[in-house]
């Protein structure tokens, strides 16, 4: 995946403790998505607005705010999130991502 002509924010997004980092493009079409890297860990994360969450590299577990079960993703598999919602994440290895914002 590619992003062409993207406006990209110098501030990184820095969580938990630095083991979450993200940096935020906006894409001429107005789109924003954030690429980051989570190292290994257990991190819950509340959201606003709808998000996809694509693994590009690595695997982890998520529980959606509705579920009871843990689900298992790895690269080239994503998770929706809904707005004005929360997940938690495991990451055993260095995870590598793309979120998208508004994409439900």
């Amino acid at each position: 995946m590619n992003f062409k002509n993207v406006e990209v924010k110098k501030k990184a997004n820095i969580y938990h403790g630095g083991k979450v980092t993200s940096r935020s493009i906006i894409t001429p079409e107005g789109e924003m998505k954030t690429l980051g890297v989570m190292l290994p860990g257990t991190y819950r994360f509340s959201t606003q607005a709808p998000e996809v969450m694509e693994v590009t590299q690595g695997r982890c577990r998520v529980k959606l705010a509705d579920d009871q079960a843990w689900t298992d993703y790895e690269a080239g598999q994503s998770f929706e999130v809904p707005a004005n919602s929360h997940f938690e994440i495991e990451v055993d290895e260095l995870l590598d991502y793309v979120c998208h914002f508004g994409a439900e």
